[in-house]
C-alpha cells in the first residue's frame, strides 16, 4: 500500500470489509449508489474488482478499528482510539474523553458526514445534467446516438435507486444547472422514484425514465418565446406551445425510441378526464408511465415555472394539484406522489410545533411523515448547523407551512429557501446522535 499527498491507498486485491474506500471514477461509470461508501458484503469487493482499477484510496478514520489495525500498524496511537468509529465491534471511546468533547468530536463527524452527502448529490446531479445536455446536442443531428445516450443515462439512474434500501429525495442548491436539464432530471428522477413505488418491470422503467427525460424534447423546435407557456399567451401561442408534443414525437420516432418512451412523450400533458392535450385522452388511454409524468411534469412546473415570480412552494403546489387536479390525475398515482413527496416535500419552509421555523431538506421516500429539516438556531452559524431527523423526534413536528416570505428575516436569511426547486435521490442513510437532538 502507498501512502500519497491525497492520502492512503490500498491494492484493489488487499480490499477488505470494513473499508471505507473512494471510488475515484465519475458517478456514471459504477453500479454503486454512492462514490464513497464502507465496504460491508463481499459481493461490493467482487464488483470494484471488475472496474478495472489497480488501486483505491480508504478513509482510516471511516473505517473498522481491526481493518485499520492490521494495514496501518500503530494506527490507534496515529489516529487517536477515540477517533475511530465506536460502532459494529470496534474499539469503545476511551473513558478519559469528557462527555463535551465526544459531543464535539460527534458534531464535528456528522457536518463532516453531512457535508460529504450533500457534495456528493450535488456532483451526481451535475455528472447527470452534462449527459443529458449531450445527448440533447445530437438530437437533431445523430438522432440514433441520441436515443442510446439517453438511454444510458435513465438506465444508470435506474440501476442506482433499485434495490432494498430506502431512498431519499433530498433538495440540491439553486446552481446545479440549467433550467431545461433541471426540469428533465426532476421530473425523471422522481418518475422513476414512483415507478419504483408501483413495482413497475425494469423494461418499463427504463421507457418510463427514458420518456420523462425526453418529454418535453419537441421544445427543442420552438422558439424560445413560446417554450414556456404563459397566462397572456394568445390564442395563436397557445396553439403553437402545444406543438411540442408532435414535434417531440416525430423526433422520438427518428431517435427509434422504444413504444413504450414515445407515449410518455405523446400523452405528458392529458389528463385522466380528457381535458388534456393534443389528443384529449381520458386515463384508460393513457399508459401508466404517462399518468406518472403528467402529474410530476405539473408538479415541476408549479413548483419552477418560465416566470420566477410564480412560483408556488413545494406545499402549494402539492395542495394545489390535491385540490384541483382530483379529476385531472389518476387518483392512486396522486396518494402515491403525496405519501412518497410528504405533505411537506423539500424545498418546503416550515414552522414546527416548537415554533421554530425550518427548511425541509430531504424525504425518506418510504417514511415521508417526518422530514428531515434544517432549523433556524440563532446559536448556531449556519455553515455548521446540523440537520435535524423528525422521525427521531416523536415530540416536535410541523405545525404548519409558510411562504419564505412570511418567515422573519433571521430566519429567512439563515434558512435561504431555494428560488428554484431541484431534486436529487440518495440512498437513506442512518443520522449521528447529534444530528437529530432537539
Amino acid at each position: 500500500m502507498k501512502e500519497t499527498a491525497t492520502g492512503p491507498y490500498v491494492d484493489v486485491k488487499d480490499l477488505k470489509l470494513g473499508m471505507y474506500v473512494h471510488l475515484e471514477l465519475g458517478w456514471m461509470a459504477h453500479p454503486f449508489p454512492l462514490s464513497s461508501f464502507r465496504l460491508t458484503g463481499l459481493e461490493q469487493i467482487d464488483t470494484i474488482r471488475t472496474l478495472g482499477l489497480q488501486r483505491l484510496r480508504w478513509s482510516p478514520e471511516k473505517s473498522a478499528g481491526d481493518v485499520v489495525a492490521a494495514h496501518l500498524p500503530g494506527a490507534s496511537e496515529r489516529l487517536g482510539q477515540a477517533s475511530l468509529p465506536p460502532a459494529e465491534g470496534l474499539a469503545e471511546v476511551s473513558g478519559i474523553e469528557t462527555a463535551e468533547a465526544v459531543a464535539r468530536r460527534q458534531r464535528k463527524r456528522a457536518l463532516t458526514a453531512q457535508r460529504e452527502a450533500q457534495r456528493q448529490c450535488e456532483s451526481q446531479l451535475g455528472e447527470a445534467s452534462r449527459e443529458f445536455k449531450r445527448a440533447l446536442e445530437m438530437v437533431a443531428t445523430v438522432p440514433q446516438q441520441a436515443r442510446l445516450q439517453t438511454e444510458a443515462l435513465a438506465g444508470t439512474l435506474l440501476k442506482k435507486m433499485t434495490g432494498d434500501g430506502d431512498m431519499a429525495i433530498r433538495l440540491i442548491g439553486e446552481n446545479a444547472g440549467d433550467k431545461a436539464s433541471m426540469h428533465a432530471l426532476n421530473v425523471t428522477v422522481i418518475s422513476l422514484l414512483m415507478g419504483r413505488v408501483f413495482g413497475l418491470a425494469e423494461e418499463d422503467l427504463l421507457d418510463l425514465g427514458v420518456g420523462a427525460l425526453l418529454h418535453d424534447v419537441g421544445k427543442l423546435d420552438l422558439p424560445d418565446r413560446v417554450r414556456f407557456r404563459d397566462d397572456h399567451f394568445t390564442a395563436a401561442e397557445v396553439q403553437f406551445y402545444q406543438e411540442h408534443v408532435a414535434h417531440g414525437v416525430s423526433a422520438g420516432r427518428k431517435m427509434g425510441l422504444a413504444p413504450g418512451a414515445l407515449l410518455v412523450i405523446a400523452q405528458h400533458h392529458e389528463h385522466t378526464d380528457g381535458t388534456g392535450f393534443p389528443m384529449r385522452l381520458n386515463s384508460d388511454r393513457m399508459s401508466m408511465a404517462a399518468r406518472i409524468v403528467a402529474l410530476v411534469n405539473r408538479y415541476d412546473n408549479l413548483c419552477n415555472p418560465g416566470l420566477p415570480s410564480k412560483a408556488l412552494t413545494p406545499h402549494e403546489s402539492l395542495s394545489l394539484l390535491f385540490a384541483q387536479g382530483k379529476n385531472k390525475y389518476d387518483t392512486a398515482i396522486m396518494g402515491a406522489f403525496i405519501k412518497m413527496m410528504g405533505v411537506y416535500p423539500p424545498g418546503s419552509a416550515v414552522q414546527l410545533t416548537d415554533d421554530r421555523y425550518a427548511l425541509v431538506t430531504s424525504v425518506n421516500s418510504s417514511r415521508p411523515l417526518k422530514p428531515r429539516v434544517l432549523v433556524h438556531d440563532p446559536r448556531v452559524p449556519r455553515d455548521e448547523a446540523l440537520l435535524l431527523d423528525l422521525e427521531k423526534s416523536p415530540a416536535l413536528g410541523i405545525r404548519r407551512s409558510v411562504k419564505p416570505l412570511q418567515l422573519p428575516r433571521e430566519a429567512l436569511d439563515y434558512l435561504s429557501p431555494r428560488p428554484r426547486v431541484v431534486y436529487f435521490f440518495e440512498p437513506a442513510r442512518e443520522l449521528e446522535p447529534t444530528e437529530i437532538a432537539a
